[in-house]
């Protein structure tokens, strides 16, 4: 049976936005995108050339897997952040926009030859595109996760490929308990997990049944991670040194408070893109 570019797009669009899926549409085309190796232009200018019948039951599975709400990362596998693609699975939270606003922060702080510390380092999305858009700066990536560190170490691979002179190394830690206390930094980043315990079950089901728990629970209040990294931040910052995290929505007040408790000053809150707190920095004067 022929079945064309369009129809065939059109046929998941229909099945997507049947299952509740808010983005239906854009689904429904980077799905077919990526089983077809084409982009965006092939369904404007290219809407009739056929599709193959393999092609047709590779797409209609991972229709059935969207529709089932499996992330349409963990389907294709990647995700774009800071203009680099990055590999992604079940074991590392996809990356996010919002997430860049904390990136393009520290960016504006770094300087060339600094060292940098990404604790809760995850995919390692964070780390390595402040590596790309850098010159000269080493870094090392924290997680509890054998399995994320995996990621981060595929992700590492894959820039050098491109940035060979590229220097991160990944270490398997509980917070800080794996790094050496004369190891110094100019830099510390975190996107830690911030979400309440009992908000967890109110995600989307993309979220809450598909993305790793560790990465999420943030303890009963949300603010566990930042207590802990903050308290410890201390001993491994270099004096001017600056500590950055992301943030929930509403923490802005209560992630300041913790900072201020410890020390730190000149302490700031960023918003993003949509008008909401997202980061929070400040410096230490040891």
């Amino acid at each position: 049976m022929s079945r064309t570019y369009k129809t065939v797009y059109q046929e998941g669009e229909a099945q997507l936005a049947q299952a509740g899926i808010g983005e239906a549409s854009l689904d429904a085309r980077l799905l077919l995108e990526y089983v077809c190796g084409t982009n965006r232009n092939t369904l404007l200018a290219h809407g009739e050339q056929e599709v193959s019948e393999a092609a047709y039951e590779r797409y209609s599975g991972l229709l059935a897997k969207r529709a089932g709400h499996v992330p349409l990362q963990h389907l294709t596998g990647e995700q774009e952040f800071m203009g680099l693609t990055f590999m992604v699975n079940e074991k590392v939270l996809i990356p996010r926009q919002d997430t860049e606003v904390l990136v393009e922060e520290v960016l504006r702080n770094l300087h060339d030859g600094m060292r940098i510390l990404d604790m809760c380092t995850g995919s390692g999305c964070i780390l390595l595109s402040l590596l790309q858009y850098s010159n000269d700066c080493v870094g090392v990536g924290v997680d509890l996760s054998k399995e994320a560190l995996a990621v981060a170490a595929e992700n590492y691979q894959r820039l050098c490929e491109k940035r060979p002179e590229m220097r991160a190394s990944f270490i398997e830690s509980n917070l800080f308990t794996g790094i050496q206390e004369k190891e110094q930094y100019e830099m510390i980043v975190s996107n830690p997990p911030y979400i309440r315990t009992d908000v967890i079950d109110t995600l989307m089901p993309e979220v809450r049944a598909h993305e790793p728990l560790m990465a999420l629970d943030g303890s009963a209040d949300g603010l566990y991670f930042y207590r802990e990294i903050t308290r410890q931040a201390k001993d491994y910052l270099k004096s001017g040194g600056m500590l950055f995290y992301e943030i929930g929505y509403d923490q802005a007040e209560d992630v300041c408070k913790i900072m201020e408790a410890e020390g730190f000053r000149e302490i700031e809150v960023v918003k993003d893109f949509a008008g909401l707190d997202r980061v929070v920095y400040g410096s230490w004067f040891g």
